[in-house]
């Protein structure tokens, strides 16, 4: 029997542990393309009481483009939401380029309300999903919309960086400035990175030296500050943070490493042990100020972040 087949799951009311057991959950069937598994674990979830609006909103948007990117997996014949040999020639990015223009075939408003998620709702699957979908859709219009919309409000960095991403995927060029956190910066569309094997090898380094550290003293650290860095870079993309961390000195990898070494495990165990933290990573006292600024900018990354939502 099916775990989420309960008749009386309408009743349920999920605490916010059970709730995050569940997003990982979904996350891994999605990794591992277990689309028919993971459709009727959202269904399940729209069933159960007492979540925000947000959460019944996007996984009805994910669990609507899953059936209509899988139909195989959707009607669950098989048990298992394995796609046939047709879907399997189809990469995962052919596939979604086929529902986008299915969908502009079947409403001619579709990039509009798209771009209306992307810019009228806080950063979430569903907004990444819009986003996704526009990348697929051909028309000067939504270049236009979306750089418009960078340069002139005020959007969340992740948001930007993720939106940036889009234009790029789109084949759009050339250079943009836009409000990052209290700077300005230009990017240039064309060379933002789309895999994290794009990124400059500076800021895999930086993890390098953590996973170092963290196999001796914390071994779970590491896939916490992965989660952390990974979504720190992409919003201080393109500024004086960035540019800092791939123009300076050696040094400056052992700073930033220590800085997210420390936040982590305050953020793990609520002890502070900086000067343990520094001496990890061989950070002297002429660096302090250096490790006090990088530690002042994760810490702020993480009050403002969405990763808490």
């Amino acid at each position: 029997m099916n775990q989420f087949n309960s008749p009386a799951k309408e009743n349920i009311v999920l605490f916010p542990k059970t709730l995050d057991y569940y997003q990982i959950q979904l996350t891994v069937m999605l990794e591992s393309e277990r689309y028919g598994e993971a459709m009727e674990l959202l269904r399940f979830l729209l069933q159960c009481q007492g979540q925000e609006e947000r959460h019944y909103e996007e996984w009805q948007s994910l669990l609507d483009w899953l059936v209509a990117a899988f139909p195989n997996a959707a009607q669950g014949s098989d048990g298992d939401g394995a796609p046939d040999a047709e879907e399997m020639d189809l990469g995962e990015e052919d596939m979604a380029r086929i529902l986008a223009r299915s969908k502009l075939e079947e409403d001619a408003d579709y990039p509009d309300k798209l771009l209306k998620r992307v810019m009228n709702e806080p950063l979430s699957e569903a907004t990444v999903l819009a986003l996704e979908q526009l990348s697929y859709l051909e028309g000067s219009g939504v270049d236009e919309a979306l750089t418009g919309w960078l340069q002139q409000a005020e959007v969340h960095p992740l948001l930007q960086f993720r939106t940036l991403q889009t234009l790029r995927r789109r084949g759009a060029q050339g250079a943009i400035r836009l409000s990052r956190g209290h700077e300005t910066a230009e990017v240039e569309i064309e060379t933002v990175p789309l895999q994290n094997d794009e990124f400059p090898p500076q800021i895999s380094q930086v993890l390098e030296r953590v996973a170092e550290q963290a196999e001796v003293h914390e071994p779970t650290l590491y896939y916490f500050a992965q989660e952390l860095w990974g979504q720190f870079i992409m919003s201080i993309y393109g500024t004086e943070d960035y540019r800092k961390l791939l123009d300076g000195e050696y040094s400056q990898l052992d700073i930033w490493a220590g800085a997210l070494h420390q936040m982590v495990s305050e953020s793990l165990n609520g002890n502070r042990k900086e000067e343990e933290t520094r001496g990890m990573y061989g950070i002297t006292g002429s660096m302090r100020f250096q490790f006090e600024g990088a530690y002042r900018s994760l810490r702020g990354f993480v009050k403002s972040s969405l990763l808490d939502k």
